[in-house]
């Protein structure tokens, strides 16, 4: 069987094989190739070609087969880790959530204790002030009992001497008297 070849001036444009004529055709190779040695080997080189066409067919689809499974198990292991990428994604955005709320607590304290260390300073400033006025009072208050007690601390010496002289002019008079 020889095909004679039609050549044109313009270029032809090829149309894809139907998906159902490559099936037909492979099924029917593969008949071809399963008959082949029924018949007893009538074409050496087709049979040949068509058993190479059969043993690449079932290689094929063997191939096919463990993509099919590798396929199945990347894409359980896909879901899988979508599935815990987005627990994590929720469970970093409840996180998130709470660790903001603290902020916010923590700043409020900040703000809320700002304000007693303000008033606390305003107090001890004050507190200052009455200690070094009651200081100063206390200062002059020795400052005067120094001077008063050095004074009556004179008188009394003076006294004493009054009255030791008295008495041993009692004693030397005091039968004069």
């Amino acid at each position: 069987l020889k095909l004679a070849a039609v050549h044109t001036s313009t270029p032809r444009i090829r149309q894809p094989i139907p998906a159902r004529a490559m099936n037909v055709a492979m099924k029917m190779l593969v008949a071809a190739a399963l008959a082949a040695p029924v018949l007893g080997e009538l074409a050496s080189p087709v049979g040949k070609v068509l058993q190479l066409l059969g043993d690449l067919q079932t290689k094929v689809i063997k191939e096919g087969e463990d993509a099919q499974k590798m396929y199945v198990e990347y894409s359980e292991w896909c879901e899988e880790g979508s599935k815990d990428l987005s627990h994590e994604v929720k469970t970093g955005k409840a996180e998130v959530e709470g660790l903001q709320a603290t902020i916010a607590q923590e700043e409020a304290t900040v703000g809320s204790l700002s304000a007693k260390i303000e008033k606390l300073a305003g107090e001890i400033s004050v507190d200052e002030a009455d200690l070094k006025a009651a200081t100063d009072i206390r200062s002059k208050e020795l400052a005067s009992f120094s001077a008063s007690e050095q004074e009556l601390t004179e008188i009394v010496g003076t006294l004493q001497r009054a009255i030791g002289i008295l008495e041993r002019e009692m004693k030397k008079g005091g039968a004069s008297m």
